[in-house]
Parts: structure tokens; C-alpha cells; sequence
């Protein structure tokens, strides 16, 4: 049984970027989104590279968009808060495949979208939000869509550059009806100011070294801090010390969360 979007979960979700620092746990599954909701999280939002790699894929726009409705279903089905996915470049270059998957994803439940433009031209990101938010509005239902620039991840021009780059391209997202704008990788204080004041987009910045404390970025316009894949490859590298301990020794070292609590997130 599929959970379909609500206009209250869009409009929810949306309302969380007006004001203040939406601060986004990325889950990589159903588990650790309900492990997520659980510790109080407004919304939850997924990474994609922590999905692709649970489901055994390398991050990059490789996994089946039949997968990742699956999980994004599955996913809604055990949490109340508004979901948002991560689904990279929409796993097409039609416009058109992108917004039939807009529409699929707001039928099982998801609320907001993040769809990226890496190393392809933004005029094709463009079309891709335009496509999406049509085929949402035929569908009389919409999702939030937040649209990643590359930018400075991908270093996609030089530094002086980067931060004029990405008003344009802001610009240009939000004319194609973005509702947000990802910056991945910016970290100057002075740039990511720079860079929300010139966007009418509330702007989405990723938790990395260096980047300044929650206080600053609300300080100075940032809406939304996300993890990323951040939470997931820690969980990962915590495995791997846990797991080849056992292999070597056959011990087991660590908290573990008990069997009770699990069994209580799902009942």
C-alpha cells in the first residue's frame, strides 16, 4: 500500500526552510530512517551514495530507478515526518523520464526531491526541474525540489569564480522552479553569505571539515545543513573495526543498541 504525498507534506516540508537551520540526518535505509525519526528529526532525507552503497551499488547515478522507488516507499511506510530523496542527476538525461519519476516518488510518499546538475550543462537541470514540476502539476501534487550545483564539489570553475556561478545558476534553477539550492563543498563564510543573499532559493549547504559552526551558516542565511553520506560512512568504518575483530578473535567490543529498543522503532 502506497502512502501518496500530501499537499501538507510539501507545504510542511517547505515551511521547514523559511526560517531557522533545518539540520538533515541523511538515512541510507529504512532502518537507520526510523533510528533517525526516533531522535526527534523534523524531516528525513536520504543520501545517495549511503543508499546505492547499502544496496550494493557504487554512488553515481548507477542504481535502478525501480530500487530507489522501492526504498523510498518502504521508507514512508515507517516514518510521520516529511521524506525527502536524494536522486542524483534523476538517473536520466530526458526530462521527461525525470518527471514521470517526480511523480512516481510523490505517489509512495516523498516529499521533496534533491536532483544535482555535476558535470552536465545547468541548462539540462533546468529542463529537468521544469519537466518535473510540470508533470507534478498534472499529477495535482508537488514535491520540494532541491537543486544541487557542483560547483565547487566537482570544482566545476575556478574559485574566483565559483561563487558568481552560483547566483547564475540560482537563478536560472529557481526560474525552472527550484525550490531550494545545494552548494556541496562551499565553505568561506563571506562566500556562502555571498551566495544566499544573491539566491532567492533558501540555501542548502553539507556538513565538511571546515565549514562554520550551525550558528554562523543560520547567521548568515544558510536554511538547511545536511550530512550527507557522512553519518553512513561512519557506520561503515565502525562495522568494518567490529566485524574484522570477530574475524580475528571472535570477540565482540562496542555498544550495542539492544535487541528491545530495535524491536521498538518497528512495532
Amino acid at each position: 500500500m502506497t502512502k501518496t504525498t500530501s499537499k501538507s507534506d510539501f507545504h510542511a516540508f517547505r515551511a521547514m526552510h523559511e526560517t531557522g537551520l533545518l539540520r538533515l540526518a541523511n538515512a541510507w535505509d529504512v532502518g537507520s530512517a526510523r533510528l533517525i525519526e526516533s531522535l526527534g528529526a523534523r524531516a528525513i532525507a536520504t543520501t545517495s551514495a549511503g543508499m546505492a552503497w547499502a544496496a550494493g551499488y557504487a554512488d553515481g547515478n548507477r542504481m535502478p530507478t525501480d530500487l530507489v522507488l522501492s526504498l523510498a516507499e518502504r521508507i514512508a511506510r515507517v516514518i510521520d515526518v516529511p521524506l525527502s530523496v536524494d536522486i542524483e542527476g534523476g538517473y536520466s538525461s530526458d526530462p521527461r523520464e525525470v518527471g514521470a519519476l517526480a511523480v512516481r516518488l510523490a505517489e509512495v510518499g516523498v516529499a521533496g526531491v534533491n536532483l544535482e546538475d555535476g558535470a552536465e550543462p545547468p541548462s539540462l537541470l533546468a529542463r529537468k526541474i521544469e519537466a518535473a514540476k510540470d508533470a507534478l502539476a498534472k499529477a495535482g501534487v508537488d514535491i520540494f525540489v532541491n537543486a544541487r550545483t557542483d560547483i565547487y564539489l566537482a570544482a566545476l570553475v575556478e574559485p574566483p569564480k565559483r561563487v558568481d556561478e552560483a547566483v547564475w545558476r540560482a537563478t536560472l534553477y529557481d526560474s525552472a522552479g527550484a525550490d531550494g539550492l545545494f552548494v556541496p563543498a562551499v565553505l568561506a563564510l563571506n562566500e556562502i553569505t555571498d551566495i544566499a543573499r544573491g539566491s532567492k532559493l533558501p540555501l542548502n549547504v553539507l556538513s565538511w571539515d571546515g565549514l562554520p559552526g550551525p550558528d554562523e551558516l543560520e547567521a548568515a542565511g544558510v536554511r538547511r545543513l545536511s550530512a550527507g553520506s557522512g553519518i553512513s560512512s561512519r557506520v561503515w568504518a565502525q562495522a568494518e573495526t567490529v566485524a574484522r575483530q570477530f574475524l580475528e578473535d571472535g570477540t565482540l567490543t562496542g555498544t550495542a543498541t539492544p535487541y528491545g529498543d530495535l524491536q521498538k522503532l518497528f512495532t
